[in-house]
């Protein structure tokens, strides 16, 4: 998808594109409805060309980043470190100042895309281990539960979770939030 927010003939980048083996899928003059375009037409990469990223501009980049992301290109002519900054926190890929080079454009997608996947697995690794954190946190605290109901030790409460998981045919965790869940009902 190429989102054209200049007053310049993108005509140049889109024979590029196509030079390079891409399908423009579509072309928006205005970032305004960019998330549900996006989602109407799922491109694989978003190409934004644009003098200098408005607020407005990086704010729909914030909103398919956050919603239905992919790899976003911003051509640009402004390189002001905090416009930079800006751009990457909200969520561009590749931020290429002075212009586009067509030779330059096939190793740039490539790179974003790869930059992309390469977060977005870093993103997964993080979402999981936050997971497993959160897990953990409830599997101890009922542990602590049992321990100061049983009066027994970290290892014995930890045994008899469990046993009691296993003859339940539940997860440890399931028995976990239930006994969390019966201990805040009783107090």
């Amino acid at each position: 998808m190429l989102v054209d927010d200049t007053q310049k003939d993108v005509s140049l980048l889109k024979e590029a594109l196509n030079a390079a083996g891409y399908e423009v899928v579509a072309e928006e003059r205005s970032p305004a409805t960019l998330l549900e375009r996006v989602g109407a037409v799922r491109p694989d990469v978003i190409i934004i060309d644009t003098d200098s990223p408005s607020r407005d501009v990086l704010e729909q980049v914030v909103i398919v980043s956050r919603d239905d992301p992919r790899p976003i290109v911003m051509f640009t002519d402004d390189g002001n470190s905090d416009t930079i900054q800006a751009a990457i926190k909200a969520g561009v890929t590749a931020y290429i100042v002075a212009g586009m080079q067509p030779e330059r454009l096939k190793p740039i997608l490539e790179v974003a895309q790869a930059r992309f996947e390469a977060d977005r697995a870093l993103r997964d690794e993080l979402k999981t281990a936050q997971g497993r954190l959160a897990e953990r946190k409830i599997i101890e605290k009922a542990k602590g539960v049992v321990m100061q109901q049983k009066q027994i030790s970290e290892d014995d409460a930890y045994r008899l979770m469990r046993k009691l998981a296993m003859d339940r045919n539940v997860t440890l965790l399931e028995l976990a939030q239930q006994l969390l869940n019966v201990m805040q009902l009783l107090s």
